[in-house]
C-alpha cells in the first residue's frame, strides 16, 4: 500500500501518466481499495510466457474477486451503498473480462505496478536536492515533453488553417460557379429584344467585373494560404524528424545498448512503455500531418491554382511518408534477445515488438514473424541493401509466430516461445580463430500494411550476436566472445566489428559488471583484486594501479593466448572463479569471508603477521575453479619456527559433496579467519545440523568429515605435484596412523607424526573419512 500512498502524491504530467494506466480494463477504484492486498501479492513469480503458470494466474484472479467482494460486503450507509453496488460491478467485469485469459491480468497489474514505481521513483529523485526539474522526470524528459506540447500547437494550428483554406476554397468556388452562371446568362440576351438585353447587359457586365476581380483577388488569397500552410508543414515535418531522432536515435539506440551490456550482467535496460508513448505521440502527429497534406492536395485538386504549391506539397509527401518509413522500421525491434551462446537442438524464446503498432492499428490485420539464423557476412550483405537471395546458415524450428496485441498494456508482439536451431552451416575460419569465435545473428523479418494498404512496410531486426556450439564443454570460450563483442562494440558498426585490443581499465569494468552479475553480490571485485587479475593477464609482479591504467590487452591474451606455464587462458581461469562462487560460495564472498584473488607469496606474506591458526581463502593459481585454505601453523621441523601450509584446492565437485562451511568446521587447527574473527562467527550459520543417531528402520546415518593428514614430503616427491596433490591409491596404508594421529590433543598433532622429520612443505592434502 506504500507505493499507493506514494503513487498519490504524484503531480502535473506523472500524475497524468499513472491515471492513463486504469480504464475500464482495470478502474483506478480497484487499485484503491484493494492497494494494501494487490502490493503483497507475487506477481513477478509467474512467467508470462509459461502457460503452466496459469493455474498460478487463476488463483489470483480468483482472489482478487473475492476481496473485490469482501470489500463490497462491508461497505455501510448511503455511499457505501452505492459504493457496494460499484465494487460488486468491478468484481463482476473483471472476471468476465480475465476468466478466459487470467495470464493477462497478471500482465495487466505488473505493467501498472511498474509503472507507478518508475514515476514514483524518478519523482523522487527529482525531489532530492540537485536533482533538477520538480515535475519527477530527467531534464532529457522534460524537453522531449515540451516539443511534443509544441508539435501539438503546430498540428493544430495547421489543422486551423486547413479548415480556414477549405472553407475559403468553397466560397470562390461557390463565386466563380455564379460567374459561370452570369456568363450564361449574358450568352442567353441575344434571343431578346436589343432594348431589354441593353439594359440587363450592362447589369449583367458589372457583376461579372466585379465578381472577376475579387476572384482575381481571392484566386492570389488561396493562394498565398496554400504557400504559408505548406511553409508550416514543413517546419512541423521538420520538427519531427528532429524529435523523432532525439527519441529513435538517442533515446531508444541507448536503450538497445543498456539490453546488451544487460547480457554482460549490466543494470536492467529499463522497460519500453515510455519509449513506446513517445513513439506512438509520433506516429499520431506524423500521421496527422500526412492526413493534413493529403487533404490540401484533394483541395489543390480540386481547384488547380498555377504556382509552386503542387511541387511543395510533392515534397511534403514524400518527406512525411519517409519519417513515418523511418520510424515504423525503427520501433520493430527485440523485446527479449535470444540466448547468445546458443546451443544446437535446444529450445530458446525471444520476443519481438513493434512500438507504434497499437497506433497505426496494425493488429487488425495482425502480420506474422519469421525468424532465421545468418552468418556476420550475411548481415553485412543484409545492411547493404544487397541480395542475400534470402540465404540462411542454419535451420531454426517453430521459427514462425503472430504477433499479438495485448489490449491491457497496448503492446504488439510477437512471442516466440519453443524456437529450437536444428542445424547450423559454419564459414570458413581465419587463422586462430575457433568455432566459438564465429558470430551469427538471428534476423527478425515482417510485412505490414497501415492506412487501408496506403503504405507497405517490410520490416527487419537483427538480434544481438550469437555464439553457436554442440556441446558445454565449448560454453566458457563462447561466452568469452559474447563479454566482449557485449563491452566494446560501438553503435552503428558493420556486423560484427569488435577492436582487437582494449584498455585494461575497460575491461576490468566489464569483468566487475559480469562478476557482480553472476554471483548475484553488491560486492564488486575491489582495486586490489584487480591489481591481482593484472598480474596474472600481463606475467606482471608490480601491486601499483597506475602501472596499467594506460596498458592494453588484446583479444588474444584475453582468450586465446595461456598463461604462461599453463594450459588455460586468462578469462577460462576467471570464469571458472565464476562458476565456483555463483554455484557454491556466494554467500561467503559477501559475507566477505573469501579474500580470493591472492598468490601463494600474497597470503604468506598476510598470516605469517597473525596468530597460529589464522586461515584465508584464495582461488587456485594452477587450477580452473579452485579454491585453496592457507593457515599458519608451527613449523613441524623446527621448534619456535612458523610456516604458512596451502591445503589442496577444492573444486565445485568437492563442494557438491560437502560444503565449504561444514569442511573449515571439521578441521579443529583452522581457528580463525583472517583477520581475526572465529570461525564459528562467520561459517556456523551455514553448517550442515548433526545426523541424529536413532534412525527408525534401525540403522545408523554415516557422515563425511573433512579431515587432514599432515604427511611431510620432499619438495621431489614424486607423489606430489604442483598443486600438493597426491595418489590416495599409494598411501591408504597410512589410513590408520593418520586416524590416530586425529584423535591425538592439538597440541601434539603439529609435531610429526610419521617416521623421521623431512624436509618441510608447504602443500598438505585433504581426504574424507566416513564415519559410522
Amino acid at each position: 500500500m506504500a507505493l499507493w500512498i506514494q503513487a498519490q502524491q504524484l503531480q502535473g504530467d506523472a500524475l497524468h501518466q499513472m491515471q492513463s494506466l486504469y480504464g475500464q480494463h482495470f478502474p483506478i477504484e480497484v487499485r484503491h481499495y484493494l492497494a494494501q492486498w494487490l502490493e503483497a501479492q507475487l506477481w513477478d513469480a509467474i512467467d508470462l510466457e509459461n502457460q503452466q503458470d496459469e493455474f498460478k494466474a487463476k488463483r489470483l484472479l480468483d482472489g482478487l474477486i473475492q476481496e473485490l467482494q469482501r470489500k463490497a460486503e462491508h461497505q455501510m450507509g448511503e455511499d457505501g451503498f452505492l459504493l457496494k453496488i460499484k465494487l460488486g460491478h468491478y468484481a463482476t467485469q473483471l472476471k468476465s473480462s480475465y476468466d478466459p485469459c487470467p495470464l493477462e491480468l497478471v500482465r495487466c497489474v505488473k505493467h501498472i505496478l511498474y509503472t507507478e514505481q518508475r514515476l514514483v521513483k524518478e519523482a523522487s529523485n527529482a525531489s532530492s536536492p540537485g536533482s533538477g526539474p520538480v515535475d519527477g522526470t530527467p531534464q532529457r524528459y522534460q524537453q522531449i515533453n515540451q516539443t511534443f506540447e509544441e508539435l501539438r500547437v503546430m498540428t493544430q494550428d495547421t489543422e486551423n488553417d486547413l479548415r480556414k483554406l477549405q472553407h475559403s476554397q468553397e466560397y470562390f468556388i461557390i463565386q466563380y460557379q455564379e460567374s459561370l452562371r452570369i456568363q450564361a446568362q449574358l450568352s442567353s440576351l441575344a434571343s431578346i429584344p436589343p432594348a431589354e438585353r441593353v439594359q440587363r447587359e450592362s447589369g449583367l457586365q458589372s457583376r461579372k467585373s466585379t465578381l472577376e476581380a475579387w476572384l482575381t483577388r481571392e484566386a492570389n488569397t488561396l493562394q498565398k494560404y496554400r504557400q504559408e500552410l505548406a511553409e508550416k508543414h514543413q517546419r512541423t515535418l521538420a520538427l519531427l524528424r528532429k524529435q523523432q531522432t532525439v527519441i529513435v536515435d538517442d533515446e531508444l539506440i541507448q536503450w538497445k545498448r543498456r539490453q546488451q551490456l544487460a547480457g554482460n550482467g549490466g543494470p536492467s535496460e529499463g522497460g519500453l512503455d515510455i519509449l513506446q508513448a513517445w513513439c506512438e505521440k509520433l506516429a499520431d502527429m506524423i500521421w496527422q500531418n500526412r492526413q493534413q497534406i493529403r487533404r490540401v492536395e484533394h483541395l489543390t485538386q480540386q481547384l488547380p491554382i498555377p504556382g509552386p504549391t503542387e511541387e511543395l506539397l510533392t515534397d511534403l509527401n514524400a518527406t512525411v511518408t519517409d519519417i513515418i518509413s523511418a520510424l515504423v522500421t525503427s520501433t520493430f525491434i527485440i523485446e527479449k534477445q535470444p540466448p547468445q551462446v546458443l546451443k544446437t537442438q535446444t529450445k530458446f524464446s525471444a520476443t519481438v515488438r513493434l512500438l507504434v503498432g497499437g497506433k497505426l492499428n496494425v493488429h487488425m490485420n495482425p502480420p506474422q514473424v519469421k525468424a532465421t539464423i545468418i552468418s556476420e557476412q550475411q548481415a553485412k550483405a543484409l545492411l547493404k541493401n544487397e541480395n542475400t537471395r534470402n540465404d540462411s546458415s542454419g535451420e531454426i524450428l517453430n521459427n514462425n509466430c503472430v504477433m499479438e496485441y495485448h489490449q491491457t498494456t497496448g503492446t504488439l508482439s510477437a512471442h516466440f516461445r519453443t524456437m529450437s536451431l536444428k542445424r547450423i552451416k559454419r564459414s570458413d575460419r581465419r587463422g586462430a580463430e575457433s568455432v566459438t569465435e564465429e558470430k551469427f545473428t538471428v534476423l527478425f523479418e515482417s510485412q505490414f500494411s497501415v492506412g487501408g494498404n496506403e503504405l507497405v512496410f517490410h520490416v527487419k531486426t537483427l538480434s544481438l550476436p550469437v555464439v553457436v556450439i554442440v556441446h558445454g564443454s565449448q560454453d566458457n570460450n563462447a561466452t568469452a566472445t559474447v563479454l566482449w563483442d557485449n563491452a566494446f562494440s560501438e553503435t552503428g558498426r558493420v556486423p560484427f566489428v569488435v577492436p582487437d585490443k582494449v584498455l585494461w581499465p575497460q575491461l576490468c569494468e566489464a569483468l566487475n559488471m559480469k562478476y557482480k552479475s553472476e554471483v548475484q553480490s553488491d560486492r564488486g571485485l575491489s582495486e586490489d583484486n584487480l591489481v591481482f587479475l593484472a598480474q596474472k593477464a600481463f606475467s606482471s609482479s608490480s601491486n601499483n594501479t597506475e602501472d596499467y591504467c594506460n596498458m592494453t590487452i588484446t583479444w588474444s591474451q584475453f582468450n586465446r593466448e595461456s598463461l604462461p606455464g599453463r594450459n588455460f587462458t586468462f578469462w577460462q581461469w576467471f570464469d571458472g572463479v565464476i562458476e565456483l562462487m555463483k554455484k557454491h560460495l556466494k554467500s561467503h564472498w559477501n559475507d566477505g569471508a573469501i579474500l580470493g584473488f591472492l598468490n601463494k607469496q600474497q597470503a604468506q606474506d598476510m598470516l605469517m603477521s597473525k596468530p597460529n591458526g589464522t586461515f584465508l581463502l584464495r582461488f587456485s593459481d594452477s587450477e580452473i575453479g579452485g579454491i585453496t585454505i592457507a593457515w599458519v601453523a608451527e613449523n613441524p621441523n623446527k621448534a619456535g619456527e612458523r610456516m604458512v601450509w596451502n591445503l589442496m584446492p577444492f573444486t565445485t565437485k568437492d563442494f557438491s559433496i560437502r560444503s565449504l562451511a561444514d569442511r573449515i568446521s571439521d578441521l579443529n587447527h583452522l581457528l580463525f579467519l583472517y583477520p581475526s574473527q572465529p570461525k564459528e562467527e562467520v561459517f556456523s550459520r551455514y553448517c550442515t545440523p548433526p545426523n541424529s543417531k536413532a534412525v527408525g528402520d534401525g540403522y545408523v546415518k554415516p557422515e563425511i568429515k573433512q579431515v587432514v593428514k599432515f604427511l611431510i614430503y620432499k619438495k621431489n616427491d614424486s607423489m606430489l605435484d604442483t598443486e600438493g596433490e597426491f595418489d590416495l591409491d599409494e598411501t591408504m596404508d597410512m589410513a590408520r596412523q593418520v586416524e590416530e594421529f586425529l584423535r591425538q590433543p592439538m597440541e601434539t598433532q603439529w609435531r610429526p607424526h610419521l617416521g623421521p622429520p623431512r624436509s618441510p612443505d608447504t602443500l598438505n592434502c585433504s581426504l574424507f573419512k566416513l564415519i559410522i
